[in-house]
């Protein structure tokens, strides 16, 4: 097997655990390597650090997949690796729709499973990971028996890798049009072309933490997308929800959701730009018990944090001016470069420029089948904050 030598001087990151490799922290790599392949690495003192895939043509080097120098990399290897995802799932409750594979999390770096009952999204956004595709679908066929297997990878990243953008059957075709069930509910899943892998796994087990606080509540949700949180404060009693997107095909959707659950008497969508609307009906004096911000991310570059802290500060100050004393906002944050202390701090600003005192009621992350690793930052992505507004 051939090897990648890092230089003396580099991050303690990979020593602690952290499976990448920057490309200006290795010192030599050995003739006769292509995009791709699995390789040795070794610190400059001679010992051994791990086995991962390589690209040459990525800022990330080299991504590992195992500390153990007996461990084969082969397509055993990756049938075992989602196995043990399985069992983790299990372990912690996530069995009908969870993330069974959530990259560098499970050891797995860049490879994203989705599973929707019984139907499968996978996503490999890197060259490495994408090469043994196969031994995935493989891997799903054994263990689950599964109605159908989709690949979303368009995806711009695969790019940066030499890779093209693209989706299509892992299996025999089948309607990527699914129902599924969340907390008592049903939603339709679009698994071609809804955003990501289809739907927002992530978000299951705050949605059920809202349900306390809406009951006999008017209830506002901006960045409703398909509608699951005001579907959700409905189901759990809210007197009224109106939720607002900038997208048609969004509100559509969250309409027919809805329907599905027979709550289109509770819950109304309507097409809104969330940053005009919420401006807007501050100064109209509106006034609900519940306001819900669950945007999308505003960054992906650390160039432009200040535009993402700017924007999470407008909505959630907006919002709280939407808040009769005594109600709730509830907010999410998907933006992983904000930190959760920074995300902490916004809200704390937004509050002193709306004239309101906040206390905190849940702050919590991802639902548990994106596990979160320490020291590896991406993992812990996600903030939820409920806290109540006087």
């Amino acid at each position: 097997m051939k090897r990648v030598y890092l230089k003396r001087k580099i991050s303690n990151r990979v020593a602690n655990g952290h499976p990448w490799i920057f490309a200006n922290e290795v010192e030599k790599v050995e003739d006769g390597i292509n995009a791709g392949d699995i390789v040795e690495v070794y610190f400059d003192n001679g010992k051994f650090a791990g086995k991962g895939y390589i690209n040459p043509k990525s800022q990330i080097i080299v991504r590992l997949l195992t500390r153990d120098k007996k461990t084969e990399i082969n397509e055993q290897f990756f049938i075992d690796k989602i196995a043990e995802c399985w069992k983790y799932r299990k372990k912690t409750g996530y069995i009908e729709n969870c993330r069974l594979v959530f990259g560098e999390a499970d050891e797995l770096p860049q490879l994203i499973i989705d599973k929707f009952n019984d139907y499968f999204v996978i996503q490999t956004p890197a060259l490495g990971i994408d090469r043994w595709k196969p031994a995935f679908v493989k891997a799903i066929n054994q263990i689950f028996k599964p109605k159908g297997i989709y690949e979303r990878n368009d995806v711009p990243v695969r790019e940066l890798e030499g890779l093209s953008q693209q989706k299509g059957f892992l299996s025999a075709s089948f309607n990527t049009k699914i129902i599924i069930n969340e907390n008592g509910l049903k939603f339709h899943v679009d698994l071609e072309n809804g955003q990501k892998t289809g739907y927002f796994l992530d978000q299951q087990d705050n949605r059920r933490a809202i349900k306390s606080i809406v009951k006999d509540a008017e209830v506002l949700g901006a960045f409703t997308y398909t509608g699951t949180f005001e579907i959700h404060a409905a189901y759990y009693g809210a007197k009224s929800v109106l939720g607002i997107d900038i997208s048609e095909n969004a509100i559509d959707q969250a309409t027919r959701n809805a329907q599905l659950n027979n709550l289109q008497d509770i819950v109304k969508f309507e097409t809104a730009n969330a940053f005009d609307a919420l401006k807007q009906w501050s100064k109209d004096g509106r006034q609900y018990d519940v306001v819900m911000l669950d945007p999308p991310a505003f960054t992906k570059s650390r160039e432009t944090i200040q535009k993402a802290i700017t924007g999470y500060k407008e909505i959630n100050l907006r919002g709280m001016k939407l808040i009769r004393p005594g109600g709730f906002l509830v907010s999410s944050s998907c933006t992983s470069l904000v930190s959760s202390d920074l995300f902490l701090q916004i809200i704390d600003m937004a509050a002193k420029d709306a004239r309101r005192k906040i206390r905190q009621v849940v702050f919590q992350a991802q639902s548990a089948d994106h596990p979160i690793i320490r020291g590896i930052e991406n993992t812990q992505y996600l903030k939820f904050l409920i806290v109540e507004v006087q």
